[in-house]
């Protein structure tokens, strides 16, 4: 792999499926998608049935608590090394520029690889690569399992750059032309289609990484940002994928911990980790937000009730006429005070925090959320995209929603510079139907 250590790239070689292969049954959806809708996962299963798949190389998250999970890892090494002995992929070097239509959008994207070295999710980091949002520690270890020892990486990890001109990303979307076009399909179950280029004109090549070098000047980024000369360069922010990056760390550092020769393991192919660039500005990447599902809700004290006991008398409720009308009036909300949906059995509500703990509304939730789980209010909490999902699952009997409103995208990079990572689950880079696909593989071993 080539490498340019001083903004954390590499140039990959991707394996894609050999010519032949149904690729409407080999792509499925990054694999933290769906986590409460099982039937979605039986579709894809009906839909991949015995062709070659993607779904036989990922662990759905759905099914995280099953009692077998040890079974499905095994599983999935057995047909790791039956799709590479049966030669299913070709090796193409190079980075690779995909496009995703969705709802009349394209989303323009490049496949690279970060480096691990370069990447730290702390808290308070200041590292070249970022952590976005709060790494739940927990749910490291289980993924850990999953990819420890596996000879393939299929990343649905997307990271962001901060490039309001499209210096990166737009030349090779100019270029187009020039490009080994790789594929070009319809994706499963209506969510849109996918394109993907290899990038082999050496001079767009070339422009990729300068455009990165430029944007991690030290001097433009301090100015660009408001701050003091030598601050340190946040170049790439994690947008989706967070804790499938953070485990991809894990493994890296044990990797190296347990090296016999600490200069040959710098060359690792462990040490990268293949995702996907996207630029914040990009038209067709939208911030939606990633809402709560409590399950098994107590009925004494109760959720309304263990509000009103934490946030007093800064919490104002007001019953909405349907969930229409709880959404716009969440959803145009303006000044100080901070306004969530709540979804019951019983019907809709809207809560207004006048005197509000963080500063964007997820921040003050997700801290009372932490609380009332830990004092068994609720048995279990999921994280959910769309109106649709959290309406769905918030009515169902015992259950409760929390819909939420979005961020402003273009705040993202200057609040993880000054503030560090915002609350766990803030955002989602579009709706579920949106995230990435699993395409291509890279070697891991």
């Amino acid at each position: 792999m080539q490498a340019i250590e001083s903004i954390g790239l590499g140039i990959p070689s991707v394996l894609l499926p050999r010519d032949g292969t149904d690729l409407n049954k080999w792509a499925v959806i990054a694999c933290d998608q769906f986590t409460s809708e099982q039937e979605y996962w039986h579709t894809v299963q009906s839909i991949a049935g015995d062709a070659p798949s993607s779904l036989n190389l990922i662990y759905p998250e759905v099914y995280l608590g099953e009692k077998d999970s040890e079974a499905r890892i095994q599983r999935i090494r057995t047909f790791m090394k039956r799709y590479l002995d049966e030669g299913l992929f070709v090796e193409r070097p190079g980075f690779v520029y995909v496009e995703r239509r969705v709802a009349r959008q394209t989303r323009r994207g490049l496949l690279m690889c970060v480096d691990l070295e370069r990447y730290d999710y702390s808290r308070g980091s200041r590292s070249l690569i970022r952590a976005t949002e709060g790494t739940i520690l927990e749910r490291i270890p289980p993924r850990v399992r999953i990819r420890e020892g596996a000879p393939l990486e299929l990343p649905h990890i997307m990271i962001l750059v901060d490039d309001p001109h499209d210096s990166v990303i737009g030349p090779l979307a100019s270029g187009r032309a020039a490009h080994e076009k790789l594929y070009d399909f319809e994706l499963m179950m209506g969510s849109g289609r996918l394109a993907g280029y290899r990038v082999v004109d050496p001079k767009l090549e070339e422009g990729v990484v300068c455009g990165l070098e430029k944007l991690a000047e030290p001097a433009l980024f301090a100015e660009k940002y408001g701050l003091s000369p030598g601050a340190p360069v946040l170049l790439f922010a994690m947008g989706d994928g967070n804790h499938s990056l953070a485990t991809a760390k894990a493994i890296w550092e044990k990797g190296k911990e347990t090296a016999s020769d600490p200069a040959a393991i710098l060359t690792s192919p462990l040490r990268y980790a293949l995702v996907e660039l996207v630029n914040l500005y990009d038209p067709a990447l939208h911030f939606e937000p990633i809402h709560r599902v409590l399950f098994d809700v107590a009925d004494n004290p109760g959720l309304v009730k263990s509000l009103e006991r934490r946030f007093g008398d800064s919490l104002r409720l007001n019953k909405a006429s349907g969930l229409e009308s709880m959404r716009k009036e969440v959803e145009s909300q303006k000044g100080l005070a901070q306004k969530v949906g709540l979804i019951s059995p019983g019907g809709y509500a809207v809560a207004e925090f006048s005197r509000p703990d963080f500063v964007l509304p997820v921040g003050t939730l997700q801290d009372f959320l932490d609380q009332y789980l830990a004092a068994r209010g609720a048995r279990a909490i999921d994280y959910v995209h769309g109106t649709e999902a959290v309406d769905s699952l918030g009515r169902k009997p015992g259950n409760a929603g929390v819909f939420l409103p979005a961020m402003n995208k273009t705040d993202l990079f200057k609040t993880v510079i000054l503030d560090g990572a915002l609350p766990r689950k803030t955002f989602s880079m579009g709706e579920a139907k949106e995230k990435r696909f699993y395409m291509e593989a890279r070697r891991l071993f």
